[in-house]
């Protein structure tokens, strides 16, 4: 399957095969993490924490069921997730007195908690953030990581005294990502997104979009700065220093599972996946090239190698399956693994190991002695590599246009007058979406590309997954 010419298909057709996830569960869309898709997750999981560890975000984890008299006090909120949400309406035999949401989010599971928790200026800034399943009644067609409806996601949510020290949380969440998709190896654009596309109950929301191969893009997460709209119905409030008591000001920030998805789009082959080396479950894979009658000097070394690159901490696979060396290397292609090691006797002879990089296909030798930095530097060499090129592409995807004639499958950057008529009018007669202007402004002068007013406001668009 090409990956230039069917996307979708590709898409499947490489979940599949490199056995990330089993969409044969008996609910759709609610999907098995197969073991070698959820080792890709963890390790995502292992940078979101040590990112928000070391920002003075502390771990939590809320229950998931939601009571609706909390769900409901935030009316744009519940406005927002009505028709999303699954109800818990009996316990056993028993119809509750009080319905049950499953939860979509966790603002109305948490806030009600942060009013205890939230007395006085000295308890700000309140920051944590939990790893955890979300349920949401996805009703397009499902796909694996991207549109499901039991979603693995991370949610951070803070509290501050003022609206400043909430912005500033805000700039910091930008830092934070920028760390972690150094290591992901994916691009994305910050855009604040409309007032009719922002999150519920949200002052102003940043999408995080990164441009997947077939023009479209993928949400991979939001930031939003709620100011009070969230504090005030749950009454988290706080004594400042001169005994007056204020209502909190919050933001939150969030990302899901479609960190995988956008690994595969953005990176893959059609030989199968890319990994970045930082979350590859095997960041090298051995593979002994025996004839007949070396059998056991080979894997002799190769164990050795095994066992000196595992104590360095890379996380290597020996692959001594009864199988042809080409299918060994076929099938570590689909998976991705970034570096292949191969090792037959004149290799040893020659005291080396010869790589070949999933990235390039670049082929060398490694001496033995220096097997381990050699391998660290040449993983290092690909994750540069590896997001170099994936900004490359976001950068390449975007066009300036002047008409919605003739549009192409890319993401559209053109002049907007900002009115809500013109949005709508620009989503619905062009099937768009409307993603919002930059976070950090660009300068732009000319005409709004629905009614054709002058305008400095520049704006982006593209067809979503």
């Amino acid at each position: 399957m090409e990956k230039d010419t069917n996307f979708n298909e590709w898409y499947n057709d490489i979940v599949e095969k490199a056995g990330l996830s089993d969409k044969r569960y008996p609910i759709k869309g609610m999907n098995v993490w197969t073991p070698y898709g959820w080792k890709i997750m963890r390790h995502v999981d292992t940078y979101i924490r040590k990112e928000l560890d070391a920002t003075g975000h502390d771990e939590v984890c809320f229950p998931l069921l939601i009571p609706e008299t909390e769900f409901k006090k935030e009316k744009d909120h519940i406005k927002g997730f009505d028709s999303e949400v699954y109800w818990v309406t009996h316990a056993g035999l028993n119809e509750l007195d009080v319905r049950l949401v499953v939860r979509p989010t966790s603002e109305t599971a948490m806030y009600p908690m942060f009013s205890l928790w939230v007395r006085s200026h000295t308890d700000l800034p309140l920051k944590i953030y939990q790893i955890v399943n979300t349920f949401r009644y996805e009703t397009k067609q499902t796909r694996s990581f991207i549109r499901v409806r039991e979603i693995h996601f991370f949610e951070s949510h803070t509290c501050h005294a003022t609206e400043e020290d909430a912005q500033r949380q805000v700039e910091e969440d930008f830092e934070i990502l920028g760390k972690i998709m150094e290591q992901l190896c994916i691009p994305y654009s910050l855009l604040v997104r409309t007032e009719w596309d922002k999150f519920p109950g949200a002052y102003y929301t940043v999408g995080l979009d990164t441009a997947m191969p077939n023009g479209r893009m993928l949400q991979i997460g939001s930031i939003h700065h709620y100011r009070t709209n969230f504090s005030i119905p749950y009454n988290i409030t706080y004594e400042d220093a001169d005994g007056e008591h204020k209502h909190a000001h919050q933001t939150t920030y969030g990302m899901s599972e479609r960190l995988v998805g956008a690994i595969i789009g953005v990176h893959g082959d059609d030989k199968g996946l890319i990994l970045p080396p930082p979350v590859a479950p095997f960041q090298a894979v051995i593979i002994p090239i025996i004839s007949k009658g070396n059998a056991e000097p080979v894997l002799k070394e190769a164990n050795k190698i095994r066992d000196v690159l595992e104590k360095a901490g890379i996380r290597v696979k020996l692959d001594d399956r009864d199988e042809r060396p080409g299918s060994k290397f076929y099938d570590w292609e689909i998976r991705g693994v970034p570096l292949r090691l191969e090792l037959g006797m004149k290799d040893i002879e020659k005291n080396v190991v010869t790589f070949v990089r999933r990235d390039s296909g670049e082929k060398g030798t490694i001496s033995s002695e220096d097997i381990v930095p050699g391998v660290e530097m040449i993983l290092e060499i690909i994750r540069e590599g590896m997001f170099a090129k994936a900004w490359k592409q976001q950068k390449e995807n975007v066009a300036d246009i002047d008409s919605l004639k003739d549009l192409p499958e890319r993401t559209l950057r053109f002049g907007w007058c900002g009115s809500e008529e013109c949005g709508h009018r620009l989503e619905d007669e062009n099937n768009l979406k409307l993603l919002g202007t930059p976070y950090i402004p660009e300068k732009f002068k000319g005409k709004c590309i629905v009614c054709g007013k002058p305008t400095e406001k520049v704006a982006y668009a593209a067809r979503s997954m």
